[in-house]
C-alpha cells in the first residue's frame, strides 16, 4: 500500500513539473508572438497628421469630433465666439436641460432621496410628479430582485477579482432568464432597463461579498433587499453586516449617484451603448459592453487613483497644514519622481472642463459635511488644499490648450472611503448610476438610429505579394 501510495504521489508531482515546464514554454513562445504583433501593428505617427485624423476622436485643442445629437444631456465649458476664439467658463451640467445644480438643490431641500427621480428624468424627459414618482420608486421596488439560485448559480462561482467583471457576467447572465431577450422595441428595452436599475446595487455588492468571502478577507452574509429603501439606502444596508447607516451616509450617497448618473453621449461608455446599440443587437450585450468600457482606468476607475495617490501622500507629507511641503510634493508627482511616475496628479483635470466642474463643486459641500461627521476635518482640509495648488502646479510645468481644476472624482474616492466602502465598489457603484444615462442612451440610438456606425480607418501599408510557404524565412 504504501509502494503504491509512493508511486501516484510521484506521478503527480511529475504531471506537475512538466506542466510548469510546458507553461514556462508556451510564455516564452507567446513573448515571440507579441513582439512580431507589436512590430507589426505600429503605424507611423506621420500617418496621423498627414491623413487628418482625430485621435481619440478629438481636435489637437482637445475638442471632441462631433458624431452624434443627444437630448439627454448637455456639458459646458467654454463659450466659442465667431472669430474662432474660445472663452473659458465655470463648468454646466444639465440633465434634459435642468441644470443639475438645481436638480440637487431642489431634492435636498425638500428632504428627498434624488436618484430614483433622476433616472426617471434622463429615461422619460421630464422631472416626475408626486404619483409619478411614487409609482415609479414602487416599481423599482418590486424589481430589486434576482432570479431564484441566480446568487449561487452566477455570482458565487468563480468570483473575480475585479468586480465589473462580476458586473458584466451578471448582466450577460440575465439574458438567460429573460422570456424576450432580444426584442429591440422600446417598450420592451424599458422593461430590460428597469429591471437593471433596480439590480445593478445587488450585482455590485453580492459581486463583492462572494470576492471578500471567496478571498478570505470577510464572512459570506447575503440580505435581502427592502423595496421600501433608496438606491443609496438598500446600497448601505445590503453592503454592512449590521445593515445600519446614518442619514448623512445615504443622503451624501444618493448625491454621489446623481452626479455620476450621466455626463454626455460622447464619454466612452455611453458612446460604446451607441455604437453596440446600432448593431441592432439586445440589451444585456449593450449595457455589458459599456461595463467593459466604464472598467478602464482612463475611464471608471479614476477616483481609485485618487484614493491611492492620496494615501501616498498622507504617508509622505509630514505637516498636512505646511502648503510648500504640499506643493513641493506635487511637484515631485507631476515630474515623475513620487507616487506612480506617471506623472498624473488625479482628480485633477477633464477632457472638457476647464475653470470648474459643477459636480465637484456640488459635491464639496456636502463632504465637508461627512468629514466633520466622521472626525476627518484634517483630511478634508488636505483635501481642499490640494485643490487649489495642484492646478496652479500643473499650469506653471505643463503646456495645456486650456485650465485645469478639480473633477469629480477627486472628491468621490474620499467619501466613499468616508463610508466605508471597500475600493472594490468604486467603480461598479459608479456603473450603479450610469446605468440610468446608458439606458437613456441606448433608447435614444433605437429612436433615431438606422445606420450601424461606422467610421473609417485609412490602410498605409503598402500592398506586398503572396509568398508560396516554401520560399518564406
Amino acid at each position: 500500500m504504501t509502494n503504491l501510495y509512493s508511486e501516484k504521489m510521484k506521478s503527480r508531482l511529475q504531471k506537475a513539473e512538466q506542466k510548469n515546464a510546458d507553461m514556462k514554454e508556451y510564455l516564452a513562445y507567446v513573448d515571440t508572438l507579441a513582439e512580431k504583433s507589436k512590430a507589426c501593428c505600429v503605424v507611423d505617427s506621420k500617418f496621423y497628421e498627414q491623413y487628418d485624423v482625430k485621435r481619440g476622436l478629438r481636435e489637437e485643442n482637445g475638442k471632441g469630433v462631433l458624431v452624434g445629437l443627444t437630448n439627454i444631456s448637455e456639458i459646458k465649458a467654454k463659450i466659442e465666439h465667431a472669430d474662432g476664439t474660445i472663452t473659458p467658463i465655470d463648468g454646466e451640467l444639465c440633465y434634459r436641460g435642468i441644470d443639475v445644480r438645481e436638480i440637487v438643490k431642489g431634492f435636498f431641500s425638500e428632504g428627498r432621496f434624488g436618484f430614483e427621480a433622476t433616472a426617471y428624468l434622463l429615461m422619460f424627459g421630464d422631472m416626475p410628479n408626486a404619483q409619478q414618482l411614487e409609482d415609479f420608486k414602487t416599481w423599482l421596488g418590486k424589481l430589486r430582485h434576482l432570479p431564484h439560485d441566480f446568487v449561487e448559480d452566477v455570482i458565487l462561482k468563480a468570483p473575480p477579482k475585479d468586480i465589473m467583471n462580476t458586473l458584466a457576467r451578471c448582466v450577460l447572465s440575465m439574458y438567460s432568464y429573460d422570456t424576450n431577450p432580444d426584442d429591440t422595441s422600446v417598450e420592451n428595452v424599458i422593461r430590460q432597463c428597469l429591471s437593471l436599475i433596480a439590480q445593478f446595487p445587488l450585482f455590485s455588492v453580492y459581486g463583492y461579498h462572494a470576492y471578500a468571502y471567496d478571498k478570505g478577507h470577510d464572512s459570506l452574509y447575503i440580505h435581502a433587499p427592502q423595496p421600501h429603501l433608496s438606491t443609496a439606502e438598500n446600497i448601505l444596508y445590503l453592503l454592512r453586516p449590521d445593515k445600519k447607516y446614518t442619514e448623512l451616509e445615504a443622503k451624501v450617497l444618493d448625491i454621489a449617484l446623481v452626479l455620476h448618473a450621466e455626463h454626455g453621449g460622447g464619454n466612452n461608455s455611453s458612446f460604446t451603448t451607441h455604437v453596440v446599440t446600432s448593431s441592432g443587437t439586445d440589451t444585456y450585450s449593450a449595457i455589458a459592453a459599456a461595463l467593459c468600457s466604464l472598467k478602464g482606468p482612463k475611464h471608471g476607475g479614476a477616483n481609485i487613483k485618487v484614493t491611492k495617490m492620496l494615501n501616498d501622500i498622507k504617508a509622505n507629507v509630514k505637516d498636512w497644514s505646511d502648503e510648500a511641503e504640499i506643493e513641493a510634493y506635487l511637484k515631485k508627482i507631476l515630474n515623475k519622481e513620487a507616487f506612480d511616475g506617471s506623472g498624473l496628479i488625479y482628480g485633477i483635470g477633464h477632457a472638457i472642463y476647464s475653470l470648474s466642474d459643477p459636480r465637484a463643486e456640488i459635491f464639496k459641500g456636502f463632504v465637508e459635511q461627512l468629514s466633520y461627521e466622521k472626525g476627518l476635518c484634517d483630511e478634508f482640509m488636505l483635501y481642499s488644499t490640494i485643490e487649489r495648488l495642484a492646478p496652479q502646479i500643473i499650469a506653471k510645468g505643463r503646456k495645456m490648450h486650456k485650465g485645469v481644476s478639480c473633477n469629480v472624482d477627486f472628491y468621490s474616492g474620499f467619501v466613499y472611503s468616508m463610508l466605508g466602502l471597500p475600493q472594490e465598489l468604486y467603480t461598479p457603484l459608479f456603473a450603479t448610476a450610469r446605468i440610468a444615462g446608458w439606458s437613456a442612451h441606448r433608447i435614444e440610438e433605437l429612436v433615431n438610429g438606422g445606420k450601424i456606425i461606422r467610421p473609417a480607418y485609412e490602410s498605409v501599408l503598402p500592398r506586398r505579394p503572396y509568398v508560396p510557404l516554401d520560399e518564406r524565412k
